[in-house]
């Protein structure tokens, strides 16, 4: 890899040998070769087109809320559309870059009396990877409110896709299951609304947040889907699994569908967690919890 970190100099600003500690809100995982921050579409097209032919893996790295990557590190390019930071309002659509970060655009059109991202206000991540995942939150996701994306397609054209191409569903979306398609900007559709009433509902939100969430913690949120008709939180709690812990990695006692770094944890030990998790629910219930989070091989 070292020595094509000069070509990939080329195309954007580089971090050699990142901790991803840095780069995820669990802060675990290893050591990557390089992340780059490509400059413009162009570059990242460039990019993309020399990683392919060289035969180099690669993955796109929002904020990381949503990953977790080995103790290994990640032997390949992470990539990061920081510079894909556009904001351009017309009238209720607002077209955003996908490195644009979700709870400032959130906050930003709230305080402009525009209504539709209130549920996304403490979902630390990127435009571009609530697209991707579908973010959600208090009954409403991304699928309401994004009208077209533009895209990168695997065969280097740039094109919109609109919503009803997108197969929005619970946390999952086209591009979830098509990952080699990139988002790089999203027009997001909005209503007008009175905006005291929505910065209200916006603070009655965070200080739930804040009283039934361990947001003091490192973590990356829920961890499992809720399976249809029950709440995955509440069956975590009812079998025993409530303050589990492995190492460093803890079932939060404060909400049970949240796993927390308490300070020295390691992926293996969040890793192996979920894994009992999982069996043990599946042993009682018979109920395979989904995982919400992205285990990075």
């Amino acid at each position: 890899m070292k020595n094509k970190i000069e070509e990939i100099k080329k195309y954007g600003n580089i971090i050699e040998d990142a901790s991803l500690k840095d780069y995820t809100t669990y802060k675990v995982g290893g050591i990557a070769p390089c992340i780059v921050f490509p400059y413009n579409e162009k570059e990242l097209m460039k990019l993309i087109r020399y990683l392919k032919t060289n035969h180099i893996k690669y993955k796109l790295l929002g904020n990381g809320s949503n990953l977790i990557f080995s103790d290994e590190g990640f032997d390949g390019v992470l990539i990061k559309l920081d510079e894909f930071d556009t904001f351009y309002l017309e009238g209720n659509k607002v077209t955003v870059g996908a490195g644009y970060s979700l709870q400032k655009l959130a906050l930003k059109v709230s305080r402009l009396g525009l209504s539709g991202l209130e549920f996304a206000t403490g979902i630390p991540g990127t435009v571009g990877g609530a697209v991707f995942m579908n973010a959600g939150a208090y009954k409403s996701d991304m699928g309401y409110v994004v009208e077209s994306i533009k895209v990168l397609t695997p065969d280097f054209e740039i094109k919109r896709l609109y919503n009803h191409e997108l197969s929005f569903h619970y946390r999952t979306s086209f591009l979830k299951e098509h990952p080699e398609y990139i988002c790089l900007e999203a027009s997001i559709l909005l209503k007008p609304g009175n905006k005291e009433e929505i910065m209200e509902i916006i603070r009655d939100r965070k200080k739930r947040r804040v009283e039934s969430q361990p947001l003091e913690y490192p973590s990356a949120g829920s961890v499992f889907r809720n399976p249809e008709g029950n709440f995955a939180g509440k069956l975590i709690e009812d079998y025993g699994m409530k303050g589990k812990t492995i190492g460093g990695a803890k079932v939060s006692e404060k909400h049970a569908n949240f796993i927390i770094n308490t300070g020295d944890a390691k992926a293996k030990d969040i890793i192996d967690l979920i894994h009992q998790i999982q069996a043990k629910i599946k042993k009682e219930t018979g109920i395979e919890l989904k995982l919400e989070q992205e285990i990075v091989e």
